[in-house]
Formats: C-alpha cells, sequence, structure tokens
C-alpha cells in the first residue's frame, strides 16, 4: 500500500513539472515570434531530445555525446523556465534569443539523429582460454605386427580388501526359534529409534531369562 502511494505522488508530481516546463516552452517560443503551432511543437522537441538523450545514457554512462546532447536539453528546458519567472521581458524579447529560438529545430533534429543512429560501445568479449596442454600419444603403425609390445600397459591398480564379515556365534538348541525372532525385533527397534545397538542389560530386563540364555542370543545377534 505505501508503494502504491510512493508512485501515485511520483506520478503527479512528474505531471505538473511537466505542464509547468511545457507551458514556460511554450511562452518563451511565443514571446521569441514562433506562434500559432510552432510555439506548441517547440516544448516536444526539447522534452524528446531529452528523453533520447537520456535513453542513450542508460545503456552508456560514459557516453559523451549523449552526456552533451542531455546538457543541451537540460539547459533549453531549466532556462524557459527561468526565463518566465520575470527575469526576462517577454514583450522585448533580445535579438539573440530570437536567433536561438529559430534555430532550435535545426540543432533539436541533429541531436536526435546522432543519438538514434550511432552505435553504442560494446565491451570487447573475453579471449578464450587456452587448452590445456595434453599428453602426447605415440603413433601407432597398422601395419606393424608388433605394437601391442610398445604400447604402455595400463597400471594395475590396487583394490581394497574387503573386511571379513563376523559370523553370528552358535545358539544353543535350548533356545526357541520364536525367542530368537522376539529378541531381534526388540534389537531393531531399538536401533532404529536411538541408532545405537541395545544393550544386553536392557535385553535381559526385558526378556526376563536367565543370563546365560540372554548373553548367548545377544552374541548371535551381535549385540555385544
Amino acid at each position: 500500500m505505501n508503494r502504491s502511494i510512493r508512485l501515485d505522488a511520483v506520478l503527479i508530481q512528474a505531471v505538473i513539472a511537466g505542464a509547468l516546463s511545457f507551458s514556460h516552452l511554450h511562452d518563451l517560443a511565443d514571446a521569441a515570434g514562433q506562434s500559432g503551432w510552432k510555439a506548441w511543437a517547440y516544448p516536444i522537441s526539447v522534452d524528446l531530445l531529452l528523453v533520447a538523450a537520456w535513453r542513450r545514457l542508460r545503456t552508456s554512462r560514459r557516453d559523451r555525446a549523449a552526456w552533451a546532447w542531455f546538457v543541451i536539453a537540460l539547459i533549453a528546458s531549466l532556462g524557459a523556465n527561468i526565463a518566465t519567472a520575470g527575469l526576462l521581458d517577454l514583450n522585448a524579447v533580445p535579438a539573440w534569443l530570437r536567433i536561438v529560438v529559430a534555430g532550435w529545430p535545426a540543432l533539436a533534429f541533429l541531436g536526435g539523429t546522432l543519438l538514434v543512429h550511432t552505435p553504442t560501445e560494446t565491451t570487447p568479449a573475453p579471449a578464450p582460454a587456452a587448452p590445456e596442454p595434453t599428453e602426447e600419444v605415440p603413433a601407432v603403425d597398422l601395419h606393424r605386427t608388433d605394437n601391442a609390445s610398445e604400447l604402455p600397459e595400463p597400471a594395475a591398480q590396487e583394490l581394497p580388501a574387503a573386511e571379513p564379515v563376523p559370523e553370528p556365534a552358535p545358539l544353543p538348541a535350548s533356545v526357541p526359534p520364536a525367542l530368537l525372532d522376539h529378541a531381534r525385533k526388540l534389537a531393531d527397534h531399538h536401533r532404529a529409534t536411538t541408532g545405537t545397538a541395545l544393550p544386553v542389560a536392557n535385553l535381559r530386563a526385558q526378556l526376563g531369562l536367565p543370563e546365560t540364555v540372554v548373553d548367548s542370543i545377544a552374541a548371535h545377534l551381535q549385540l555385544a
């Protein structure tokens, strides 16, 4: 909401400033002898040159010609605003000002043409990176039969030895498979919940069996 209010205020300010500047340029051109539709064309000519120079500056900040025409159009607009503020007698305009106003259309046309048709400065493309040196491969004669002996043999890569998987401890015959499955579920649940192996003491407390039986089950499940 604040952004819309700020944009509306700027737009209203721009309309007011443009209307006042347009009126001042019209009054100055009319006082300098350019009456009728010609007086209305002068403000449009000044504003168009100002906009063209500003658009050129947005694409090339270091363009001296764009800066020069921007300053010329800005001086023409500000000069008209200051001249019509009571510092100049519009009923007796000096001859030099009449000459400037009469010659403005040709000057504005020249500036607009140069701004539109002069190519902008382009930044040079970066030079391509130098290719990395590659290892030279010896040429192989296909008509020879002893080429295989001249080719370098590939280096043998040593693979890391696989760690032996410990075998589970033997389980007494007195332990039923159902009890072993129940103990394995308890151990898997504890590992999935905490990320660590189930302590043997906790397994004894949950099963409620003699220590020898629980120890043999824990050894078989590799809990210890």
